[in-house]
């Protein structure tokens, strides 16, 4: 569906300017300063903006399996790296992810020290703010996508999303700020996104009638219906496309077949179950759709290294120093 263009956009926004190094950014010690204030404890701080978390850690991670929801993050200080399908993405205070879909991966953090911590931040993305800012963008053509745009993309950081940032994170300590211009700060975020090299990441999930889209759809189904009997060929048809279309355009937003993501996501919602409710592995095991607790104890070792029980014990001993 071509996409509409208002007169309240003259021109084509110039090309964001590559970010200078941080030794010569004020904006970039500025984050570095405001997001160790907002860090005041190990691994994730929620803060007072909606879905915004700023993330610290003092020492190196394992890998760990992890769920991203749609967001971008934003690296001040340290490094951190994702891998998905065998393809690996590693972002810096000079590279940012951005995630247009939920997607099980595995993370680490690989640089942190007590004088260097990782600073970060996650701010997720709102579908329906993408979709409104792209009717007043200028018309450009979306990229091909016969087979799906890839749900995951690192981009350069530039002066102008760095910037911005800074602003939203200044905003966070008047809570009048926050309220006035918090919005048009983070519309203003997601602008650059949209408009840098690797906008069509969002772009495309956004678009109706692409792969996708059709693809985020399914997702969302998917995640709202982990626990039920499953049919793959009526979601296919329900999105308009054909099984054998849907697993080849599945697999290329992803990196793995609709069952695959499945499985993952019925798995890491089992370790949610026992480590939050503290469900037994086989009360976990069937609230997620597993028939057979040897099956789901197989592959939740198979996921996450270690057995349910163990996993949940793993993980309440180190929680107090653990990071997401």
């Amino acid at each position: 569906m071509p996409i509409a263009s208002r007169k309240t956009v003259a021109e084509p926004h110039r090309p964001p300017t590559p970010a200078r190094s941080s030794g010569e950014s004020s904006s970039r010690k500025k984050m570095v300063q405001l997001i160790e204030m907002l860090t005041p404890r190990e691994g994730p701080n929620p803060t007072t903006w909606p879905h915004l978390a700023c993330i610290r850690a003092t020492e190196p991670s394992k890998p760990c399996q992890v769920v991203y929801r749609p967001c971008m993050c934003i690296v001040a200080q340290g490094a951190k790296r994702a891998t998905l399908g065998g393809r690996t993405y590693v972002y810096d205070p000079f590279q940012y992810l951005v995630l247009a879909i939920s997607l099980p991966m595995q993370a680490e953090i690989i640089e942190a020290s007590t004088e260097r911590p990782y600073l970060a931040l996650a701010l997720e993305v709102d579908t329906a703010e993408v979709n409104e800012l792209l009717l007043e963008m200028p018309d450009r053509p979306a990229a091909p996508e016969a087979d799906g745009n890839p749900g995951i993309a690192l981009s350069p950081m530039t002066d102008e999303l760095c910037d911005a940032t800074v602003r939203l994170l200044t905003a966070l300590e008047n809570p009048l700020d926050l309220r006035i211009l918090g919005p048009q700060i983070y519309r203003e975020m997601l602008y650059y996104v949209l408009a840098g090299g690797q906008g069509e990441t969002l772009r495309s999930v956004a678009l109706r009638d692409t792969g996708s889209h059709r693809v985020a759809r399914v997702i969302r189904y998917l995640q709202d219906h982990y626990g039920e009997s499953l049919d793959i060929p009526t979601i296919a048809r329900d999105v308009g496309m054909s099984t054998s279309s849907l697993h080849h355009t599945f697999k290329s937003v992803t990196s793995m077949t609709p069952l695959q993501y499945l499985k993952q996501i019925r798995l890491h919602q089992a370790r949610l179950l026992m480590i939050d409710e503290g469900l037994s592995s086989g009360e976990a095991a069937y609230r997620v759709g597993y028939g057979s607790p040897s099956q789901f104890s197989r592959e939740f070792k198979r996921l996450f290294g270690s057995t349910p029980t163990g996993e949940v014990e793993s993980f309440r001993a180190q929680q107090n120093g653990s990071v997401a």
